[in-house]
C-alpha cells in the first residue's frame, strides 16, 4: 500500500513538472526577441492562403532558414503564423532585404511577398494568457516612431481594462505601417484598447501562433 502511494506521488510530481515546463515554454515563446541586435530589423510577409500550410510545415521551413542564415549574415528571430489566413510573418535581423530573400530562396524557395524595414518598440514580458494577436495599422503616409511610441504608452495605460498585454510593436516610418504583438482574450479586446487609448484602429487583427 505504501509503495502504491509512493508511486502515485511520483506520478503526480512528474505531471506537475511537465505542466510547469509546458507553461514556461508557452509563456516564453514571445520573449526570444532580443533588445539589441546587429544589422537592420525587418518583418517579412508570406501569404499562402487558408488551409494551404500548417504550423508544422512553417516550423520546418524556418529550421531550414536557420541552417543557412549565417551564410548571408541574417538572423531569423521569430515567426508568427495565422492559420486561418495562411499568413506568416518573420522577424529578421539582416544587412539588407535582399539577403533575406537569398536565404529563403536557398533554404526552401518560399519567397516573401513583402519585406518591411522596421524599428522595434519597447518590450514587455508575456503572461499566461494563451491568445496571441498581431495587428496592423496602415496610415497611408509617413509616420513618426516618436508618435507611435506615444500612442503605445496610451495603450499600456488602459490595457488591463480589457485584459490585454502588449508585448511589443514595430514601425515602418516611410510607409506608415505599424504592427503590434499582444496577448488578449479576443481580437475585440485589442481593438477596443486601441480605440479608447488613441482612436487608431488597426486595419486587421490576426490570431497567431509564435515560432522560433
Amino acid at each position: 500500500m505504501k509503495m502504491y502511494h509512493h508511486f502515485r506521488t511520483l506520478v503526480a510530481i512528474s505531471f506537475l513538472s511537465l505542466g510547469l515546463k509546458a507553461q514556461t515554454s508557452q509563456k516564453n515563446q514571445a520573449l526570444t526577441i532580443p533588445q539589441n541586435i546587429s544589422g537592420n530589423l525587418y518583418i517579412d510577409f508570406h501569404h499562402f492562403g487558408p488551409g494551404k500550410v500548417t504550423f508544422e510545415a512553417v516550423s520546418e521551413a524556418h529550421k531550414k532558414d536557420l541552417a543557412i542564415q549565417g551564410k548571408y549574415g541574417v538572423e531569423f528571430i521569430n515567426f508568427w503564423f495565422d492559420e486561418s489566413r495562411g499568413n506568416v510573418y518573420c522577424l529578421v535581423s539582416s544587412p539588407d532585404s535582399e539577403s533575406i530573400r537569398k536565404t529563403h530562396a536557398e533554404a526552401h524557395g518560399l519567397l516573401p511577398e513583402r519585406i518591411y524595414l522596421v524599428q522595434g518598440g519597447s518590450m514587455a514580458k508575456a503572461t499566461r494568457q494563451k491568445n496571441y494577436f498581431l495587428d496592423m495599422h496602415v496610415f497611408g503616409s509617413a509616420v513618426s516612431a516618436q508618435d507611435v511610441a506615444a500612442a503605445h504608452q496610451k495603450d499600456l495605460g488602459i490595457q488591463k481594462k480589457y485584459g490585454v498585454n502588449f508585448i511589443s510593436y514595430w514601425v515602418n516610418e516611410k510607409e506608415g505601417i505599424v504592427m503590434c504583438l499582444a496577448q488578449a482574450p479576443d481580437s475585440a479586446a485589442l481593438v477596443n484598447t486601441h480605440k479608447e487609448a488613441h482612436g487608431l484602429i488597426p486595419v486587421y487583427v490576426e490570431k497567431v501562433r509564435i515560432g522560433k
